[in-house]
Formats: C-alpha cells, structure tokens, sequence
C-alpha cells in the first residue's frame, strides 16, 4: 500500500495523483491490488496483495522492445512490472532502463504499445496534475 499522507496538502496531492493513476489508464494493467489463491496455509489463502500489476503480458510496443523471445513472450512483450516499492527504486521500467520517472512513463507510448492511450493521457495533463501523479507513484 501507499505510504499515507503527513499533512492536508500532501493528502490534497496523494488523492489527486491516485485519482488520475485511474483516470488515465495506469490502473488497468498496474492494477492496485490482486487477490492470493487458495492456500492450505491460512495466512496465505485469500489475502490482498497490493503488487499495482495484472502479472500479464502486454505488447510494448517497438519502442520498448529488448529483442529477446522467452516462450510466448515475444521482443515487445513484458510483464507488467510491480509498481510496490517504486518510490524506493533507482531506475524504471522492465529493464531499468531509465532513471526518470517521467520518461519511464512517457516511454509507454511507444509505437505498437498497448499504453500508448494512457501515455498520451499522461503527456496532455497539466503540469501540477503530472506532478500529483509522480508523488502518488513515489509514495508505493
């Protein structure tokens, strides 16, 4: 989960970021929360795991393509990545390719890519709700 909010205008900017993570797309695929399966192990079975992925996998698009086939992954096709823990990390996407967060989410809409709709979403936003989107993602 999210870290939560210290103060009114963070909570302001938290909600606002979390709002347009659903509004423009982010959400389908970097899906908030999924559900664990059954398990014989109770502290196992059925609980909410907040990874922000659908574990599927997705068309890139050649922008993002790495060339490398595994099984019915082809060049373009990834995982979507986890998102848990992204305020802690370095470097963004797939393969850690950049270190900008802005650009990580920019380099969706590249040609071919099934996030092309919601990256193009991202880039048409005003600037203060861009910026309200990167805290909430720095805040997993």
């Amino acid at each position: 989960l999210a870290r939560e909010p210290r103060t009114p205008e963070e909570r302001q900017r938290f909600d606002g970021g979390r709002r347009t993570f659903d509004a423009i797309g982010c959400a389908l695929c970097h899906t908030p929360t999924l559900r664990s399966g059954k398990s014989n192990i109770a502290a196992l079975s059925e609980k909410p795991v907040h990874l922000f992925s659908d574990l599927a996998l997705h068309n890139m698009g050649q922008g993002l393509a790495d060339g490398i086939s595994q099984g019915d992954a082809q060049g373009g096709d990834w995982r979507t990545a986890p998102l848990w823990g992204l305020g802690q990390r370095v470097f963004f996407l797939h393969d850690g390719r950049t270190s900008s967060l802005d650009e990580a989410i920019t380099l969706h809409g590249s040609r071919g890519s099934e996030a092309t709709q919601s990256a193009d979403a991202y880039r048409r936003l005003p600037e203060q709700e861009k910026q309200n989107l990167l805290d909430y993602l720095r805040s997993l």
